[in-house]
């Protein structure tokens, strides 16, 4: 059911302001699309005959970031609002010499102009906002208000996802475009129409002219929109995965021992795996769920007794550092993704760990996510969530207080107690805290003599 947010209260202001000055003025883009599938908008885009310079003399608050390709930010005079409306002229492109801004652009008065320049059928749509009373709205969207061009409506209903003329032109103007295709077929359930499938796999090659920050963006929201799993069988299907992460695409057909995973190669894990994935979660549990196994292709060997991949969690961990880099992740997410890497296999020893080990195991930062990534590492292969159980009730169940206690010793008391600074330093601090997380001391004094009957009597 439509409900007015404040975006589309400002947009519906803007568009009503455009319109008593004399310009066309329309709802465009992704927030129609939403609405006609009866999906909640978050941004809403006003595409207007009123040229930049216009659009920045008319509204108080305006940015113009993108007024030399037509496009002006406005803000709600209120400035507490937080949020822009992006207002673009109706224009026309010229060519895209750098497969990803047209060198020309020419402004228009045709809103049909205006829409067959853009990327999707789907994505082509205008909306009449002052077609029909608001109250209306809420028995669905009016068609007299809906302007299509191109054949969107007919696309949403068919579940197609279409581009917008000639494919591969579109896909040359913005080689991003071939991403997008697959994360919104991805995202909506869409199949991806012929003539654009065909489009992308003939030039999946040129993605790597789009820079890694983009095709990194681009993927991070395949991850987390919910529709994970579907998003990657469709950049295998269209070529693009072994373009953009040939880790993962060398994943295909490495088999793996049956008794631990029975559903079958490391690719096939990935899949379920990323099938488990939740939408709006975090993008570090994404890539770390998506690269978990990524170090077991490299090691894959038949041993005598089964399939092996001896040291798959080293080499995952440099693996993950250098995609994490490559695709420019801040040192926190690459912190994190690698740590997620590095321990999703310390599970199975949770049962055995010692008191100390265990309350550093829950110690990771944000070990909900390691938590997280455990249950769906077995949910994507055995179904057995017995370790994940007794991990979740034992980090649950133990107070922060006890995870992280305050020293009963540091680098201060073994210097008073005469102690000479040294690499035994380390050591003696690592002992009287694994006895203190183990609850076999209490005091200070208890501290100081593990440490001497352990390492022996300070110097006199």
């Amino acid at each position: 059911m439509f409900a007015a947010t404040p975006q589309f209260e400002a947009a519906l202001g803007i568009v009503q302001s455009l319109r008593a000055a004399g310009y066309q003025a329309y709802l465009a883009g992704g927030c129609v699309r939403d609405l006609l599938l009866g999906r909640t908008a978050v941004d809403y885009d006003v595409a207007t005959s009123a040229t930049p310079d216009v659009v920045l003399e008319m509204f108080p608050r305006t940015f113009a970031v993108g007024a030399h390709f037509g496009v002006v930010l406005v803000a709600p005079e209120d400035t507490g609002a937080g949020f822009v409306t992006e207002v673009a002229t109706f224009r026309s492109d010229g060519a895209y010499s750098d497969g990803r801004h047209p060198d020309v652009v020419r402004y228009t008065t045709s809103p049909e102009e205006d829409v067959k320049r853009r990327d999707f059928t789907i994505n082509g749509l205008l909306l009449d906002p002052l077609a029909a009373p608001l109250q209306s709205w809420s028995e669905g969207l009016p068609p007299a208000g809906v302007l299509d061009y191109v054949g969107g409506l007919a696309d949403l209903e068919a579940g197609i996802l279409r581009a917008i003329g000639r494919a591969e032109l579109r896909f040359e103007e913005d080689h991003l475009r071939m991403l997008r295709a697959v994360r919104f077929a991805a995202r909506f359930g869409f199949e991806l129409e012929a003539g654009t499938l065909r489009a992308i796999r003939s030039l999946a090659g040129r993605i790597h002219a789009v820079s890694r920050e983009r095709i990194r963006d681009e993927l991070t929201k395949m991850l987390t929109e919910g529709r994970a799993r579907r998003a990657f069988e469709l950049l295998d299907e269209t070529g693009l995965l072994k373009e953009v992460l040939p880790e993962i695409d060398r994943m295909k057909g490495v088999e793996q021992p049956p008794q631990f995973h029975p559903e079958g190669d490391v690719w096939i894990h990935t899949l379920l795996l990323l099938d488990e994935l939740e939408p709006g979660c975090s993008m570090t549990l994404a890539w770390g769920a998506l690269l978990h196994d990524v170090g077991k292709p490299p090691t894959f060997r038949v041993a005598p007794d089964r399939i092996r991949f001896d040291g798959h969690v080293e080499v995952g961990i440099a693996m993950a550092t250098e995609i994490s880099r490559r695709f420019r992740f801040s040192n926190e997410e690459t912190r994190q993704v690698v740590a997620l890497v590095q321990n999703h296999m310390r599970f199975a020893d949770v049962e055995r760990m010692k008191t100390s080990t265990l309350k550093r195991f829950f110690r990771l930062d944000k070990f909900n996510e390691h938590l997280a990534l455990h249950r769906m590492d077995a949910m994507a292969s055995n179904c057995d969530l017995h370790y994940w159980e007794f991990a979740r009730e034992r980090w649950q169940s133990m107070p922060e207080e006890a995870v992280r206690p305050r020293p009963l010793l540091t680098g201060r008391e073994l210097i008073a107690a005469g102690y000479t600074p040294g690499a035994q330093f380390r050591e003696m601090l690592q002992a009287a805290e694994d006895a203190q997380l183990e609850g076999a001391i209490e005091t200070t004094e208890e501290a100081l003599h593990l440490v001497q009957a352990r390492f022996g009597a300070p110097p006199a």
